[in-house]
């Protein structure tokens, strides 16, 4: 599985109810720190808790980070987080 599947999957079954849209952005950092924009390093998320939230932003920001640890240990390096309520 494909590392945005996989966060995906993650984000599904963590946030019943919400929508997440992943969306990888490596490409973007091409160039960047000798990155040849081939893997799956840099992601842009957006989330939509349909007015069901009753965390913070910042709860949320933390949980996703949390949850994508062994991603991030195994070669994610950002993540873009937007909220929507």
């Amino acid at each position: 599985m494909n590392r945005k599947k996989k966060i995906e999957s993650i984000l599904k079954k963590n946030f019943l109810g919400w929508q997440a849209v992943v969306k990888d952005v490596s490409i973007l950092h091409k160039g960047h720190n000798n990155y040849d924009g081939k893997n799956e390093t840099h992601f842009s998320i957006i989330i939509n808790t349909n007015n069901k939230n009753k965390e913070s932003k910042l709860s949320i920001h933390r949980k996703i980070n949390e949850l994508l640890k062994d991603e991030f240990n195994m070669g994610l390096h950002a993540l873009e987080i937007k909220i929507i309520n």
